[in-house]
């Protein structure tokens, strides 16, 4: 009986294995992120309304920001060349148009963007996928002329390498690479995709963590997966780096990076100086963090000291106002000098002051008419004092 009992709970822990593993394109010990909810349905649920869970998403209706409706779904280039969002036969497309003739069009398949400031689109061509020349300014309810696009002509054929989706996806899966035009060019398996940043893309594969759960669902202490607190501060800042410090030239793909593994063996590390002034708000927030003044003076600050990634924290600076004055003590020393002046609602505001947003250079969208294009505005990480943001507050503040 003993032994039948045994091999019964050797069979369940290799079917949980087995079938965890099964339900991720990823295998390798993933376990697939719909496994997490039934132990962490509070996480999932509050989770879903975050940026980096909708950071990709399959195109529809409902994940597109922009209207399909007439007189709001046009982007004009000239006044005899125009893009227009159609939806025909159930399928959404942008469709170019010269001289009240169609030239070209093409599906949207794919979302890039949570809809909080912009979002691009993307379609598949069989196995590789391409920029839609028009993309969404959400502030602006606007379509836009897609980043770096040129202003004057209708383009379809920018190529997305496997890059874009290592920092706005959990997987694609790349089968091979050619060399078009002295520029290398990804075919992925379309099946294979993972939209947005799931739990495991940062607490790493859980097939081993969720079979032993399940079969201990007494133990209360988390087995088989890495405890982010747990992680050294330098480790920690490496979780969020992947994505967050920029482009760079990568040794394999980042899509399996793990708490506690070694960057270096991802990517190739960046020995240029940069100065502050040169680095682009958009993705390079680790950098400008750790030339903070309080990133260097702190022994613990790190990503995680002001972002709870599991909530939706956007737009709310008392928040986040709270978190600097866990330090910054109103009788200490370093407490905000302005103090004074601001008078109580300071409390409330730390972050426009000290870390305000900025034009990003990498990132532009140019609106229908615009001679020049609108830089994305990015909250800069580098904390510091910005006097002509200081004064622009407490205008603002007085009106």
């Amino acid at each position: 009986m003993l032994l039948i009992i045994c091999m019964s709970t050797l069979f369940f822990s290799q079917c949980l294995n087995r079938q965890s593993e099964v339900n991720d394109v990823r295998s390798n010990g993933y376990a697939g992120s719909e496994t997490c909810v039934s132990c962490h349905r509070n996480f999932t649920a509050s989770y879903a309304a975050t940026a980096h869970h909708n950071s990709t998403s399959p195109a529809s209706k409902q994940t597109i920001k922009g209207s399909f409706e007439t007189d709001s779904n046009v982007y004009a280039y000239k006044p005899n060349l125009k893009v227009q969002m159609e939806e025909r036969d159930s399928r959404l497309l942008q469709v170019a148009y010269l001289d009240g003739r169609e030239k070209q069009s093409a599906p949207f398949d794919i979302v890039v963007g949570s809809g909080r400031k912009a979002q691009t689109f993307l379609y598949w061509i069989d196995d590789q996928i391409y920029q839609l020349p028009v993309s969404y300014f959400v502030k602006a309810r606007a379509w836009v002329n897609s980043p770096n696009y040129p202003a004057d002509k209708v383009r379809f054929d920018r190529n997305v390498p496997i890059g874009c989706f290592e920092c706005h996806g959990s997987y694609i899966k790349r089968t091979s690479v050619e060399v078009v035009n002295n520029r290398l060019s990804d075919h992925f398996d379309k099946n294979s995709i993972l939209y947005g940043i799931d739990c495991e893309r940062c607490h790493g594969p859980a097939a081993k963590h969720v079979a032993y759960q399940q079969q201990h669902p007494d133990e209360k202490k988390a087995k088989y997966i890495a405890s982010f607190a747990s992680l050294s501060r330098e480790d920690q800042l490496n979780m969020c780096s992947v994505c967050h410090s920029g482009l760079h030239d990568t040794k394999q793909t980042t899509f399996f990076f793990r708490p506690g593994a070694k960057l270096s063996a991802f990517i190739h590390p960046d020995t240029t100086t940069v100065s502050l002034a040169d680095i682009d708000v958009h993705g390079n927030q680790l950098q400008l963090l750790k030339s903070s003044e309080c990133f260097i003076k702190s022994n613990t600050l790190n990503c995680s000291t002001c972002h709870n990634t599991h909530v939706n924290e956007r737009d709310d600076p008392a928040l986040f106002s709270k978190r600097c004055m866990s330090c910054h003590q109103p009788d200490q020393d370093h407490f905000c000098k302005m103090a004074e002046k601001v008078g109580p609602s300071i409390v409330n505001n730390c972050i426009d002051c000290h870390m305000p947003t900025k034009e990003s250079k990498l990132i532009t969208l140019r609106s229908q008419g615009q001679t020049k294009p609108t830089p994305n505005l990015v909250r800069t990480h580098y904390i510091a004092v910005y006097p002509d943001e200081t004064k622009r507050f407490l205008k603002d503040r007085d009106r």
